[in-house]
């Protein structure tokens, strides 16, 4: 993401309802808490791409019409370990 490694920075909580739509089973909600871990400076850039991310994911762009997606982001700047 814009220069910050994500693949060791980046988890997600992800909640899930599942209700009785019409006699069916169906995901109708989904809420994400994303942790993320940045280095220090870099919070106006994390700032800018989570305000633009969801129109860009391909996840979300695939089920915002049929699934309400929720989603905040907790992030915390830190020197690298």
């Amino acid at each position: 993401m814009r220069g910050i490694p994500s693949a060791e920075n980046l988890t997600a909580q992800v909640e899930g309802r599942v209700e009785d739509v019409d006699g069916v089973l169906r995901i109708t909600r989904i809420h994400l808490v994303y942790r993320l871990c940045i280095p220090p400076g870099k919070k106006d850039v994390v700032d800018r791409v989570l305000k633009v991310y969801a129109a860009k994911c391909p996840a979300y762009n695939s089920v915002k019409d049929c699934i309400e997606c929720t989603w905040e982001a907790e992030v915390n700047e830190q020197e690298s370990r």
